[in-house]
């Protein structure tokens, strides 16, 4: 099967807070391979064509005024099923449904910390048992 494609764009507030390897890197991580790349300024006719879908919208005016506010980082990735995948990589568009998302990641990661930190703490109790069952037994030996 032919990889798909399909487009990103790293936001300028990205851009300005240096952020553009970090994103890069969790891309490629995804397993996408990256085409096409190119650190470009958005006029505000491109921004208006672009995000023409939600002209209508009453966020429309503040979406293309941020994606002005400075330079972007625009990509073409290739993947097989690319578009799906990278929909699952950046998560939802919707601020409740990602916020939610994000707060069961946190507990995921919290959980398995948690689980490592038990796991570690049981090797080194099972270490120091070892350790004092092989010194009493050496204990016994000798008396």
């Amino acid at each position: 099967m032919a990889a798909n494609k399909t487009l990103t764009m790293i936001k300028p507030d990205a851009v300005r807070n240096g952020h553009i390897g970090a994103i890069l890197n969790q891309i490629t991580e995804a397993g996408f391979q990256i085409s096409a790349m190119k650190l470009t300024q958005l006029s505000q006719a491109d921004a208006e064509a672009f995000y023409s879908v939600h002209k209508e919208r009453p966020f429309f005016g503040e979406l293309v005024e941020f994606m002005t506010s400075g330079p972007i980082v625009a990509a073409i990735l290739e993947k097989d099923n690319a578009v799906e995948d990278f929909r699952t990589l950046i998560g939802s568009t919707n601020l409740q449904k990602r916020q939610k998302e994000q707060f069961v990641l946190v507990l995921q990661l919290a959980l398995v910390r948690t689980q490592c930190t038990v796991l570690i703490v049981m090797k080194m109790l099972k270490l120091k048992v070892i350790f004092i069952l092989q010194a009493e037994s050496n204990f016994k030996k000798n008396f």
